[in-house]
């Protein structure tokens, strides 16, 4: 498989998500603003997005993905006929479980949304009760975007990767379709109706997905529970997985929680729209390189090919810092006029849009930490190792805690993202000495020569954007055209300064540029 090819297909599709996502958010700040409103849907937001990231994108794919493709590969099997039937079984498993969870949750989100926001800070309690009720639209989404997961899990692990990548875009047109047809002068109302559209972009994306699989001829079964020794030994990868997949999200709940409980109203929407912003590169690299490397290296270990699944792996890591490190310095040098051409107008104030950009830079700092995660947990899940991962990443949430505890105080809506970034790379430094001690991964002469030219190229593109950025920001606060103008001229500057640089210092070079050119004639 061509790993550039496939992540880019599954990258540029997130990138319209991404691109739609801070549509969504540009509106969504100009209509509601950093205020109670605000705080309130994105705190009720942060419970489905949680659970994805813990359950449904993260544990799930990473324990049914290697054990749906090693009964669809084994050669003394019926292949793609015996992977269905253990996906019907989880299936049947999991979808009572995921109702039951769903009606708990809904009887109890008044506790739950206490452990999200710590009760606000400074609200009355008829204005809580407006976050829980939110909370409780948002739930739904839960048991929804689990379901979307099984399916696209089947449809990664046929290479039909671009069908699940094109699913978040449903949620991002709904939310946007929300915003512009149910906007309310009032932002309490505005924020209520966002809270009802999540759940009903969930109904969209189940919808896209289970026609996508009987497009290719998927089609599950309902079945009578039965923990089967498959199932079983599904569900023992599932619960240690869901930590260790979900170690960024979990620390961004942390962070979430002590800024609305401990910070004035509004930290918590400078956090979110930061980590929204920081999340796009997220998006584009790392979860396209993800969800390849899993099924891809999964597939290499399978076949007995460990000295190929190593060269993905390297490969992978080479292609995150390439395209990771510009990313991380362009959002530390540039926070400002991104922030302000993005989000600097209508309730959305100058001094919100600065507090933004300041949360923006301590966030960024850990993007290629939140990145090379993506790439290294699959050489542990793709040998049905889901433990390791875990523990290492409750070292990371404790050192989250840790981090924000000490930094809350002094540093207010910049400690949290802080300490997420710096959570993030002890995670990475952990699982990379771990996989290097057991002989599962070794940067190669390739790597280790390239990665440090990578990083001058990186700051040589820093250096021009610092002057390009003085320039352009007078332009940052006129009409949408003159807004965006001014950013993509900021960012097409950048992204020739450093591909120049890259082949100067020989971080890339002219045969690599030429080997992808006959790739992409030859496909």
């Amino acid at each position: 498989m061509n790993l550039l090819k496939a992540t880019g297909t599954i990258g540029g599709l997130t990138l319209i998500s991404r691109v739609l996502g801070l549509v969504r958010d540009s509106l969504f700040a100009r209509y509601v603003g950093a205020s109670f409103a605000s705080d309130a849907f994105l705190v009720a937001f942060r419970l489905p997005n949680l659970f994805r990231a813990l359950f449904a994108e993260g544990a799930f794919a990473s324990a049914f993905i290697p054990m749906f493709n090693r009964k669809v590969s084994d050669p003394d099997g019926r292949g793609l006929a015996d992977g269905l039937v253990f996906a019907e079984q989880a299936l049947a498993v999991l979808l009572p479980v995921l109702i039951a969870l769903t009606v708990l949750l809904e009887l109890f989100a008044w506790p739950v949304t206490l452990v999200l926001s710590g009760k606000f800070h400074g609200v009355t309690p008829g204005e809580f009760a407006f976050a829980v009720t939110c909370s409780r639209y948002t739930i739904p989404y839960l048991m929804l975007i689990s379901l979307v997961s099984l399916f696209g899990g089947i449809l990664n692990s046929l290479q039909k990767f671009w069908v699940n990548a094109a699913a978040p875009i449903l949620l991002n047109l709904t939310l946007i379709t929300a915003l512009l047809v149910f906007h309310n002068a009032d932002p309490l109302a505005t924020a209520r109706n966002q809270a009802i559209a999540v759940s009903v972009s969930g109904v969209l994306q189940l919808a896209w997905l289970g026609w996508a699989c009987w497009r290719n001829g998927v089609s599950l079964r309902l079945r009578l529970p039965r923990l089967t020794p498959e199932v079983k030994r599904l569900m023992t990868l599932i619960l240690p997985a869901a930590a260790g997949a979900g170690a960024a999200q979990i620390n961004l709940v942390i962070s979430t929680a002590l800024a609305a409980s401990l910070l004035s109203h509004g930290s918590v929407t400078y956090i979110y729209i930061a980590d929204r912003l920081n999340q796009l590169p997220l998006g584009l690299i790392g979860i396209g390189l993800g969800t390849v490397l899993l099924p891809t290296i999964s597939r290499q270990l399978g076949a007995g090919d460990d000295l190929a699944a190593l060269d993905t792996q390297n490969r992978g890591m080479e292609l995150a810092l390439l395209l990771t490190l510009p990313a991380t310095v362009a959002l530390v040098v540039c926070g400002d006029p991104i922030a302000a051409a993005l989000f600097g107008y209508g309730r959305y104030t100058p001094a919100a849009t600065h507090y933004t950009a300041q949360a923006l830079a301590a966030f960024s700092i850990g993007l290629p930490s939140y990145i090379l995660v993506k790439v290294l947990t699959p050489g542990f899940y793709a040998r049905q190792d889901t433990r390791t991962p875990v523990r290492f990443a409750v070292i990371s949430m404790a050192v989250n805690l840790v981090g924000n505890l000490m930094l809350i105080v002094p540093l207010q809506h910049v400690g949290p993202p802080l300490a997420t970034a710096i959570a993030s790379s002890v995670n990475v430094w952990m699982l990379y000495r771990e996989l290097e001690r057991r002989g599962h991964f070794m940067a190669d002469r390739r790597l280790r020569r390239r990665a440090p030219r990578l990083l001058l190229a990186a700051l040589v593109m820093g250096a021009a954007l610092w002057r390009g950025q003085m320039l352009i920001t007078p332009y940052v606060q006129g009409s949408w055209p003159v807004r965006f103008g001014a950013l993509a001229a900021l960012v097409s500057a950048g992204m020739l300064v450093y591909a120049l640089a890259t082949v100067v210092l020989g971080a890339f070079s002219r045969d690599d540029i030429a080997l992808l050119l006959r790739r992409r004639r030859a496909s």
